[in-house]
């Protein structure tokens, strides 16, 4: 693209490591972790600590309550982290915290901590991009170069690839995010929220024997679920129909199970999924994808893109719970790789956004 000035990133040279502690709560999800960078530019994680508020089965985290337990479990979860790494505050170089996207009051709950420690121990903050925490952590982990990533989470889906310093976004849901869809439809038929709806999804999906037809909407490079959600949603409660959806006569007694549902719902949505990764590989000419997010946990969702990626001469990276379910090593990663650019939040501009997009973010330690 002319015109377009590239900016270079400077990184601080050192002959000591540099520390940073990331604080992630968007969600759900409260964490703290503590990340290294050696003076070669490698990264230890050195502790990982997470804390998840669980409510009980058919019901959602509503923001104020979520907001609480972040308050609530903050102290423990941090003194833990630095426990576990063998640090203290003083000796860290800058505390890193989820800016957004997310839930208004759980961001500004964690916000408030981050915002407290760096006054306590005078220390600069770095406010980090949630999705791209994600995505610097996924690379570090997997080694993955350049790969097309897809972001699947609750609150986001987005096919994202990197150019000119920033991560751009080539496709994205028009409606709701994969994981909101699956935690959704897990209230509906009741499954525990322990450890996860998306999980326990997954485990019901596996008994599924049945290809339930259901509504299939990619639109170019975007998807749409609510459709698909409101279809299963109807299918669960109307026994009228016969898992083909025709209608079920007197003497039919064949019947749509649960984890029939659960089967079709992860199939169709997933298979939406890999053909949109397929489409920004095929434009980008690229050979890796990295998953990344809570959804991409899922073992049908990597062995679906494994396929697709395979047959494009391709490899898929992907990281397991530690990694892929919100946690503050993400952020700490990301804030980290900013803060060795020469980049800090100033403290009037500590604030939070719901609605903090990936390619708003300068991308400057990539070249």
């Amino acid at each position: 693209m002319p015109g377009i000035i590239r900016k270079k990133c400077q990184l601080k040279s050192s002959d000591r490591p540099y520390l940073a502690l990331g604080l992630e709560g968007s969600a759900n999800k409260l964490g703290a972790g503590i990340i290294r960078h050696e003076p070669d530019g490698t990264a230890t994680v050195l502790s990982n600590v997470r804390h998840t508020y669980i409510t009980p089965p058919g019901e959602g985290f509503q923001p104020r309550d979520t907001a609480l337990h972040h308050r609530e479990w903050a102290l423990k979860v941090i003194n833990d982290s630095l426990e576990k790494a063998g640090v203290s505050m003083h000796d860290l170089d800058c505390i890193c915290y989820t800016k957004g996207p997310g839930m208004g009051a759980p961001l500004q709950s964690v916000a408030l901590v981050a915002r407290t420690i760096s006054l306590l121990y005078d220390k600069p903050l770095v406010g980090v991009n949630h999705c791209v925490g994600h995505i610097e952590m996924g690379r570090e982990i997997t080694g993955a170069k350049n790969p097309i990533v897809l972001y699947v989470s609750g609150g986001n889906t987005q096919v994202i690839a990197y150019s000119r310093q920033c991560y751009r976004i080539f496709g994205e849901t028009l409606d709701i995010a994969v994981g909101n869809c699956l935690d959704r439809f897990a209230r509906v038929i009741n499954l525990s929220n322990d450890p996860s709806p998306g999980y326990n999804i997954e485990q019901e999906a596996k008994r599924g024997k049945r290809l339930v037809p259901l509504p299939y909407a990619t639109k170019g490079m975007d998807v749409s679920l609510s459709g698909i959600l409101s279809s299963v949603e109807a299918l669960t409660y109307d026994k009228r129909y016969r898992p083909d959806g025709k209608p079920r006569g007197p003497d039919d007694t064949d019947t749509i199970t649960p984890a029939d549902l659960c089967f079709s719902l992860q199939e169709t949505v997933f298979a939406m999924l890999v053909e949109i990764t397929e489409r920004a590989m095929a434009h980008v000419g690229s050979k890796e994808v990295l998953i990344v997010g809570g959804v991409g946990c899922n073992e049908r969702l990597q062995e679906m893109m494994g396929i697709m990626a395979e047959e494009r001469g391709g490899q898929v990276f992907a990281t397991d719970e530690r990694f892929c379910i919100d946690n503050g090593i993400m952020i700490a990663q990301a804030g980290l790789l900013a803060f060795r650019c020469g980049i800090t939040t100033p403290f009037p501009k500590t604030t939070c956004t719901q609605r903090y997009r990936t390619d708003q973010v300068e991308v400057l330690w990539r070249s």
